[in-house]
């Protein structure tokens, strides 16, 4: 038996990336999944032969998670499929970066919209469900969970990335805030901020031996993160192996946020 098994999981921005780690490891332990897609179909079908090939349920759903309709209608698809949700992994994200002062609004929104709205409004059709459901006994302790994709950059400043770290910074207190609210409903709500993992949006960075040893002073532990770091750490947050926590980041970072410039004495 996996740790979430018989349990139903939408996955956000679940076609390639840290998004793609996840729905697979969630399948690894049971679940059956949701793979929501904005433009990569191909990418979200292969992630659902691949959950099947386990044995396991799933299938991919196109939505616009910034699109109010349309994330009603992703959650009437995960329904209509499975008639049950348990966890929601908020992970999708967009980057559309400039300098400050050559950022246009239309940049800036695009990116509140996705990464900051699109999370508010999965995870509202997600609580009233949780809501009206509460616990089913002999699937989790909880009436919910939701695990937000955050960033190590709702803490480091990022120059050149002004709408991303807004974005995160917004996310972090929009999971802290609805934790509060919701904790006395047994519905769990945590974040995960990766530091630099390996995925095709930084590929330009670790593909690159000059860069990729530049980007590794910054981590203390000294290597990049793989997208199945931040898949273990999802896994953990739905299940009841950490059910007493709730309203908290887990940095999985490698020590990117402890100031590595000062490991020398600064």
């Amino acid at each position: 038996m996996g740790l979430l098994e018989n349990q139903v999981a939408l996955v956000t921005g679940g076609s390639s990336g840290i998004g793609k780690s996840i729905a697979y490891y969630l399948a690894k332990e049971g679940a059956n999944v949701a793979v929501n897609y904005y433009s990569d179909k191909e990418g979200a079908e292969d992630v659902v032969k691949s959950i099947e090939a386990l044995g396991k349920k799933a299938f991919a759903v196109q939505a616009d998670v910034g699109d109010e309709a349309d994330v009603a209608r992703m959650f009437d698809a995960v329904f209509n499929e499975y008639g049950n949700l348990d966890i929601l992994i908020s992970n999708a994200g967009i980057q559309k970066d400039a300098p400050f002062h050559e950022m246009t609004l239309k940049d800036w929104n695009a990116v509140i919209r996705t990464n900051l709205t699109g999370a508010f409004l999965c995870a509202k059709e997600a609580v009233n469900y949780f809501l009206k459901r509460g616990v089913v006994e002999g699937i989790s302790k909880s009436a919910g969970k939701i695990i937000f994709m955050s960033s190590v950059h709702q803490e480091i400043p990022w120059a050149g990335h002004i709408n991303y770290s807004a974005s995160k910074g917004g996310l972090t207190e929009l999971m802290r805030s609805l934790s509060q609210e919701t904790a006395n409903k047994l519905i769990r709500v945590n974040s995960i901020a990766p530091g630099a993992i390996k995925t095709p949006i930084n590929e330009d960075v670790w593909k690159d031996d000059e860069k990729h040893k530049h980007l590794l002073k910054l981590i203390p532990y000294n290597r990049l993160g793989e997208p199945e770091d931040i898949a273990e750490a999802a896994i953990w947050l739905a299940s009841d192996k950490s059910e007493y926590v709730n309203g908290t980041t887990l940095f999985v970072d490698g020590g990117m946020t402890l100031y590595p410039g000062f490991v020398d004495n600064g």
